[in-house]
């Protein structure tokens, strides 16, 4: 029996040697830093963290909070972080500057969306064009409305170009842009001073809550039809190197807009955690959720030919010099394989 035993535990032991690297690799855990702008686009996000999908893929993950997408690209150039979760236009921009980085998901879509202060919102009337409204505007107060939104380059920012000069057909001199990061955007509308503004969730609650004067004007695929929002993209480096710990996380998002979509009121503490800080309470959170300026999608096939729109305004608008290649920009395989196996 005891000559049995110890070559049985012989056995053991020496099946657990031969397998005992690949098992280790399989169970360490990978660290990685994400960048976000908060807004309620990144719900899945915080999502697929709170409920644990991602820790169980070992994918533990360290989160800072940047003002805008492009500030955010410089973090992502330095390897200050591996994750970028905000707007997709400032990524080609990086990847023509030799920055290796991916669209593995989206999170949202059409969430820019445009407010204006009770000054502004009166001269927006039925039966008054858009551009009416703004030349009204300027005509009584005898200044152009001044508008906030985020930097050149950025989602926003385009968003806001494209209704203005495409879709409402203003007049230039009846507006003047006045770029700034999002609290500041948000604190702007709520002070007076600016008329207008373009913000995401949870700021359209939050503005609207405290001032219901405030009104919102144009939704997001109005502003920009199909208008491309919130993106997952990694660094190259952290694809090659951790394919599974990829696939973990966009198999997290695409089970986190699925809890979303049928249990939002699950979502509401992890997001109350990330975004409010104390300052923005759960029946915000929850409001903003419910919101027609939020559409989640994780699918990043369904942003590919708008993107390229975007750009393209982008160029003609002057933030951009050129046309640049989306050629590898997008990687909808996490994608693909996240929605067979779920």
């Amino acid at each position: 029996m005891k000559r049995r035993t110890f070559l049985a535990c012989a056995g053991m032991l020496a099946t657990a040697l031969i397998i005992s690297p690949q098992a280790l690799a399989q169970q360490a855990s990978v660290t990685a830093r994400v960048g976000i702008i908060p807004i309620i686009g990144t719900a899945p996000l915080f999502v697929a963290q709170n409920e644990g999908w991602l820790k169980q893929g070992g994918l533990d993950l360290t989160v800072t909070t940047f003002e805008s997408g492009p500030n955010m690209i410089q973090a992502l150039a330095s390897g200050t972080i591996d994750i970028y979760v905000a707007g997709v236009a400032p990524l080609a921009v990086a990847r023509s500057k030799g920055i290796d980085v991916r669209v593995v998901a989206a999170t949202a879509t059409a969430e820019n969306v445009f407010v204006a202060s009770p000054k502004l919102a009166k001269y927006f009337t039925s039966g008054t064009s858009h551009a009416a409204a703004f030349k009204n505007y300027r005509t009584a107060e005898g200044k152009p409305a001044r508008l906030a939104t985020q930097p050149a380059g950025s989602v926003p920012n385009t968003t806001l170009q494209y209704w203005l000069w495409e879709q409402a057909k203003a007049d230039k001199a009846d507006v003047e842009i006045v770029p700034m990061g999002i609290d500041a955007t948000q604190q702007a509308i709520l002070a007076g001073a600016v008329e207008g503004a373009t913000i995401r969730e949870p700021a359209v609650t939050i503005v609207q809550g405290r001032n219901p004067g405030i009104k919102l004007v144009a939704l997001g695929d109005e502003m920009f039809p199909g208008q491309p929002g919130t993106v997952v993209a990694v660094s190259g480096a952290l694809l090659e190197r951790n394919p599974d710990a990829v696939q973990t996380l966009v198999s997290g998002l695409v089970k986190a807009a699925d809890l979303l979509a049928k249990t939002p009121d699950r979502a509401v503490p992890p997001l109350e955690a990330a975004l409010g800080k104390g300052i923005v309470d759960s029946e915000t959170i929850r409001k903003a959720l419910s919101s027609p300026a939020t559409k989640f999608q994780i699918d990043p096939r369904t942003i590919v030919e708008s993107s390229r729109l975007m750009q393209a305004y982008q160029v003609k608008l002057g933030s951009l010099d050129k046309e640049l290649p989306f050629e590898g920009l997008f990687e909808p395989r996490f994608y693909e394989r996240a929605t067979k196996s779920n």
